[in-house]
Formats: structure tokens, sequence, C-alpha cells
């Protein structure tokens, strides 16, 4: 009997995946291992294995995709097996890859839940005219998806079909519609065919072509390219506005002599490599630091929320890593426990898997307090944003140049390390904040004794 590949469940925090690309089509033949396809959780790529050997009879999910974890992606069975596609899954817009063949006469088992490969059950037509992902798209971008031709299984309308519906299509929901465009629907109501004839009959202005107004130039604002938020993009968006909505932040910055610093750094770079010192960078240093810091003012390894304040006995460091995909934070378990060799490595590691897209969706979970380290960039100062519902992130600014006095009141130059601290006022007092700024800059000013002490 052909089986169902379900999109697998990628870490307890992951809810769905959207399918980035298949690596197999109709009619090859995989094995157990075969990774069919890749797909995207918001937090990594994973690759999906068939789980069974046969011949791919249907893909069910189309790349882009937002499929829930769980639900099916495609069909595996025997040569030319007769089958039937399953209702689909509840958040994607696919389109079968292959036409179903009548059913096997079987009804499944009550009860049964899916597997990674499990036999396809006996499945009635859709009970609504829509996916649900699809009506979602639909209502965001105020199209009426009764009026579309569906191109899903029996006829449904998927998130395909909202996508290809013209932007004036939105007219058909109740918005503004192009002038002059006439209804043929019943009642007189305009319907997305009178939409696209009167698209067709008014061609649009070429691109590059200036049009009729001021100084022969194209009328505001001009081409313009839009998509949806998507993935980890749609992610960061919406945890950065919860930070904001829901926590008191207050910035606080300090900076603290980099002498030292650069010095320990210049000289761990130089050092044998059998004491695998000769990697760890600036950063590694401040992180070290930071963590120190975070341990002896317990408020700074924290999470608030719903009114409750969990303060942890370890420090879990989350470092913000800019990746192809956008923003990530893994996690350093246990940081304050490990030593400047142990710290470094451990923090490499991860970071390479979150730029490679190969992070286990739980090590980007459980931070209790985050660095956010944009000195790279040359950034002076900025004001990090709070990884709710964690308590504090501490921002790592450029090192600069500054005026210092001599040992005689001559002024001379100094190199110093920035830092903007931002905390949640509703646990973190200004004093509170100045107390970890203070301990977290004499750290760094004496960084080659705190690594050994």
């Amino acid at each position: 009997m052909a089986s169902v590949v379900v999109m697998p469940k990628a870490g307890n925090s992951v809810e769905s995946c959207i399918l980035l690309t298949w690596n197999v089509a109709v009619g090859d033949t995989v094995e157990d291992a075969t990774i069919l396809c890749e797909a995207e959780t918001d937090k990594s790529t994973i690759e999906v294995p068939a789980g069974v050997g046969g011949t791919v009879l249907a893909l069910i999910a189309q790349p882009g995709d937002e499929v829930p974890v769980m639900e099916p992606i495609a069909i595996v069975g025997a040569p030319g097996e007769s089958f039937e596609l399953p209702a689909g899954p509840s958040g994607s817009g696919d389109q079968p890859a292959a036409a179903a063949e009548p059913a096997p006469a079987e009804a499944p088992a009550a009860g049964a839940e899916p597997i990674a490969a499990q036999p396809v059950s006996s499945v009635s037509g859709a009970s609504t005219a829509a996916s649900p992902y699809a009506r979602t798209q639909a209502a965001e971008r105020g199209i009426d998806w009764q009026q579309l031709a569906g191109s899903g299984p029996h006829g449904r309308v998927i998130a395909r079909d909202i996508a290809a519906a013209p932007a004036t299509t939105r007219g058909v929901a109740g918005a503004a519609v192009p002038a002059g465009v006439s209804g043929t629907g019943l009642g007189g109501r305009i319907t997305r065919e009178d939409v696209a004839a009167a698209a067709v009959a008014t061609p649009a202005a070429v691109a590059g072509a200036p049009a009729a107004g001021s100084a022969g130039l194209p009328d505001f604002p001009g081409a313009v390219e839009e998509s949806r938020l998507t993935g980890i993009r749609k992610i960061v968006s919406e945890r950065m506005m919860h930070s904001r909505n829901s926590t008191a932040p207050v910035t606080y910055t300090a900076s603290a002599p980099a002498t030292a610093l650069l010095a320990l750094r210049a000289r761990l770079k130089s050092s044998d490599p059998s004491l695998g010192l000769d990697a760890v960078t600036l950063g590694d240093l401040v992180n070290f630091a930071a963590v120190r810091a975070a341990a002896r003012r317990p408020m700074f390894s924290a999470h608030l929320e719903d009114g409750v304040l969990r303060v942890f006995e370890e420090v879990h460091l989350g470092m913000a890593v800019d990746t192809p995909r956008g923003l990530l934070v893994p996690t350093v378990r246990f940081a304050g426990r490990m030593g400047l060799r142990e710290l470094s490595a451990h923090s490499k590691d991860l970071i390479g898997k979150a730029q490679a897209g190969t992070v286990e969706p739980d090590l980007l979970t459980g931070g209790t307090f985050t660095v956010s380290n944009l000195g790279a960039f040359g950034i002076e100062s900025f004001s990090p944003i709070i990884n709710a519902p964690q308590t504090a992130i501490l921002g790592v600014d450029a090192i600069t140049v500054h005026a210092a006095a001599g040992p005689s009141g001559e002024l001379i130059p100094e190199q110093r390390i920035g830092f903007s601290l931002t905390a949640d006022h509703r646990v973190i007092d200004g004093a509170d904040a100045a107390r970890y700024l203070k301990d977290l800059t004499s750290l760094i000013a004496a960084i080659d004794l705190a690594v050994i002490g």
C-alpha cells in the first residue's frame, strides 16, 4: 500500500516548516534514507528523508508552501499503484505534482496518527472550497476567494490561486476597484474575470517609460516590489514587535579601556595552536566578561513573563548571529561554567551551524542573557532590543580612539570599547544597570586577570 510522507517535527518549538526545494520528482525511485526535500523552520534548515522505499507517486506540497508539522507532503508506493490524495496540509497552498488515481477500497484505522511514512487512507473530497492557509492569505490581501477558480484537489482554492490573483482582485472583496470595471456576477457583483479583463483592456505603464507628469517623470512612487514576510524574517518581525510592546526598555551606554583586551587577543593569536587559544577572538573575550558580569548580578540572567520573574542560577548565553536567512540567536548552555577556550569553541560551533542553517532548533531557545555585537561593523552606539522574555541584552560597540589624560596630565589617545546595555526597567533599575556595566568594564580593563582568575 502506498505511504504518506509527512513534514517532520523538527524540535519541540516548531509548529510548521516552509518547503524550500524538492530533490526528487514524480516517478523517481527512493530509499528510506533518500532526502526528498529541504525545508525551513523559523530557526533553521532541515532535510526530510523519505522514511520508506518505493516510487514517488505524488508531491503534494510545493516550494514556498508553509506546511504544519506531521502533515502530508508526498506519497511513495509501488509504480502504477492506485492511491487517493489526502485532503492536503492544513497550512499549505499545495497542488499535487501527480493526479490521484482511484483509491483502494479499504478504510483507514480509526484514530491512527500520521508517522514519517504510513499507509494512505481513503479520503473524501475537501469539506471547504479553500484551504485554511489560502483563506488566511485571501483575508490579508482583501481577496474574495469564493470568486476564484481553485486549482487544488477537488477544485479547492489554494495559496497558489491567491498569489496568482491580480492585485486589483482585492476589489472583489469590497476594496477599491479600477474605475470603469463593470460587474457580470450575480446582482452586478464584480468578479475576478471582470477585473482581469479590465487589466488586459488597460495596459499598464511600461517599466522605464515616463508617464505624463512634471518634467516627464513617472508618476509617484515609480516601480515597487512587494513581498510578504515569511519564514525567519516573519518570526523576527513578530518577536521584535512583541518585545517592544511588552517590555519597558531603557538603554545605558558605557566604555572601557581596550588596551588589555587588544594585547591579550594579539598574544593568544600568536600562541601555540596546540593550546587551542589561537582562534579566540575579541568577541569571545567580551562574551567571557559579559557572562561573568551577569553571574554576579542575578537579575541579568532572568526571564519576566506574564508577571512572573524567573531568576536563573546558570547563565545561558544567547548570541545574536547574522545569517543569510536573517537574525538567529543560538544559545551556549551553561556558559558561566566554561573557561575561555571552551566558550570560544562552543560559540564558533553554534555560529557556524546557524550561518549554515544546520543548527538544531532546540539550541535556538533557552537563553537567559543575550549579547549582540555590532562593533565589527563600526557601530559606535545602538539600542539593542531585548530578546523577550529575557530581562536584558548587551550591545557591543566598536573600539574607537578617545582623548585621555597621560601620566603628567597631558592628553594622549586611548582606545576604548563601547557597550550599549538595554534592560527591562520593570525589574532592572538604572542603578542595577550601572552596576552591571561597572562590573563589565572592570573585567574588560583587566581581561588578562579575569581570564586566569
